[in-house]
């Protein structure tokens, strides 16, 4: 009797532990910026894989007060982060402290699929 009892707390426990099932965010991240970078092979480029990192993207909740996820492009703009299911905003992080001109982007997460977002900037740098 005893050992049925402790078989079945066990088993009670490893259903608490199954992994919950998420989704994929993945997109592009477009600068757009008109001042040209000189890059130190001499290459001239209007964003340099630096700039990326500059901005890092922010997934809010749905209605943008809590901080869910914070994703970097990597050198040639694209990311991707595993989110659980539900809805979502996507926003460069500090926007406005850095006097960033996007768009917030709603999207929706569905467990087992990817979700594609692309979001475009403006650094205003001129």
């Amino acid at each position: 009797m005893m050992t049925m009892m402790l078989a079945s707390v066990s088993l009670a426990g490893w259903a608490f532990e199954q992994p919950r099932a998420t989704g994929q965010l993945a997109g592009h991240l477009k600068i757009l910026s008109m001042k040209e970078v000189e890059a130190a092979d001499g290459d001239v480029s209007a964003v340099t894989p630096e700039m990326y990192a500059q901005y890092p993207l922010v997934v809010l909740s749905s209605d943008g007060k809590q901080t869910v996820s914070v994703v970097t492009a990597n050198a040639q703009g694209n990311y991707k982060v595993e989110l659980p299911p539900g809805p979502y905003l996507l926003d460069v992080q500090d926007r406005a402290r850095k006097h960033v001109r996007a768009r917030p982007v709603p999207f929706t997460i569905t467990a087992g699929e990817t979700t594609h977002v692309n979001l475009e900037m403006d650094t205003g740098v001129r």
